[in-house]
């Protein structure tokens, strides 16, 4: 069996249905009526990870039976439904890695299967702008990076351009990605489903996987012997007989490697991502995404402008620790995620070494005019008048003994009867949803390599 895998990982024009937010594609077959007790291949998590796998697993093995199980009543719930919705160029992962290959593939895919399907989405393009003198140097590095990371259409522009761009919008120097763009990734993730289930898949929510073991028997009735030896059974005692699993779990992919008996390392850590909103009045002071430049010593890019597809603009996120790995609200808890996460050594050390930016993060977190004082950096006409509190995201950030993020994908399966049947997606960083059909190819070679489908 193979052990983990460690993979280092102006105004645009319209495509698709129209303006605004389209509402979320309904599933035409009831996603609950699913009676097959038995998968060749079980995909656990309903997010656009397991979804963009299931769907391209399910297109390259007609023959097989596979199912998605889900745990919530809906699939994209939460990363997946909660995210800042930028289709991404691939302008900031290490040249050659496999973060930027998949990127920058993703992104040419997504736009693609968009315009396939009809799904809405926006080219606004991207500004990530120096405000600074000290960060043109790292601006200028950036834009050497996505040369090589051959990401479409980047420039250096100056001041002027900027105005010419963003009107309202201060800088010296700005990086220019025309193609970056935005789109409803919940409506993606739901029309991949819609793939999956019209190629015979089968897509089962509201069950919760509590345990997963070996049979010692053939499930009654059948006259297939062994050859669905893996029992997943639901946390409301339901079963499914399955051959072989793909756990893309996302915040709980840690816990599921451990239900399975493989390796509890990386783990997870939440970190919840609260945006402000522009008051729809005000949104006329953003037209693209606006960025600032990124400062090597932090783990995270910072807060920046991000219209949405229903003409809201959102502003931010921060980045603090949550307290419940769903825990959307400020005042969110679990006694479990609260004590796996404080109890992990890892958490420590990354605090010790980020104390300053994290007491920052929680302070702009707490009071609105941290937060707005940032922005007005880059927009100074925006005022605290202006803003409203927003939606929140919760990132299932991975984090290993010694305190550093995972930035790279994890792959990683186990010994013994379980662990040589099932592959865990431990870690499939941002930007996930803009890569989801690139990573899935490679899921799916990584499925056929590791099990022989």
């Amino acid at each position: 069996m193979t052990g983990p895998l460690w993979a280092r990982a102006g105004v645009g024009a319209w495509r698709g249905g129209g303006g605004g937010e389209a509402l979320p594609i309904l599933l035409r077959r009831p996603l609950s009526s699913a009676s097959r007790s038995t998968l060749d291949v079980a995909v656990i998590g309903g997010g656009i990870v397991g979804l963009a796998s299931a769907r391209e697993l399910i297109l390259r093995h007609p023959s097989l039976v596979f199912g998605v199980l889900e745990k919530e009543e809906e699939l994209a719930r939460h990363q997946s439904g909660r995210n800042s919705g930028v289709i991404h160029s691939g302008i900031y992962y290490t040249p050659g890695s496999l973060k930027a290959k998949l990127c920058v593939e993703g992104a040419a895919l997504c736009y693609k299967y968009c315009d396939t399907k009809g799904i809405p989405y926006k080219q606004c393009g991207k500004l990530i702008v120096a405000v600074e003198h000290e960060e043109i140097p790292r601006l200028k590095a950036l834009y050497k990076r996505g040369l090589e990371n051959n990401v479409r259409g980047l420039k250096l522009i100056t001041a002027k351009d900027i105005k010419a761009k963003e009107p309202f919008c201060r800088g010296l120097m700005a990086l220019d990605s025309p193609y970056t763009g935005i789109v409803n990734y919940r409506q993606v993730a739901l029309s991949y489903a819609e793939d999956f289930q019209a190629a015979g898949g089968t897509v089962l929510t509201g069950f919760e996987v509590e345990d997963m073991k070996m049979t010692k028997e053939s499930p009654v009735g059948s006259k297939e012997g062994m050859k669905y030896p893996i029992v997943v059974r639901s946390s409301k005692g339901k079963e499914i007989h399955c051959g072989h699993i793909i756990s893309c779990a996302g915040l709980y992919s840690d816990r599921l490697s451990q239900i399975s008996g493989c390796s509890p390392e990386p783990r997870i850590v939440p970190f919840r991502g609260d945006y402000l909103v522009l008051k729809p009045e005000k949104s006329y002071l953003v037209r693209g995404n606006i960025y600032p430049v990124p400062d090597p010593r932090f783990p995270f890019l910072g807060i920046h402008f991000t219209p949405r597809m229903d003409g809201s603009v959102w502003l931010g996120p921060n980045a603090v620790l949550a307290f419940k790995r769903e825990g959307y609200r400020f005042y969110d808890f679990s006694l479990r995620d609260f004590v796996d996460a404080t109890a992990y050594s890892g958490l420590w050390k990354l605090v010790c070494r980020n104390f300053s930016y994290g007491m920052g993060e929680m302070y702009r977190a707490c009071f609105l005019n941290a937060q707005v004082k940032e922005l007005q950096k880059f927009i100074p006409e925006v005022t605290i008048n202006d803003v409203l509190r927003g939606p929140s995201g919760v990132r299932a950030q991975a984090l290993d003994s010694n305190g550093n993020l995972i930035d790279d994908f994890v792959f990683d399966g186990g010994t013994g009867d379980i662990g040589g049947r099932i592959l865990h997606v431990r870690n499939a960083p941002s930007p996930a949803a803009t890569s989801s059909l690139a990573i899935a190819n490679m899921i799916a070679d990584e499925v056929e390599r590791r099990f022989e489908l």
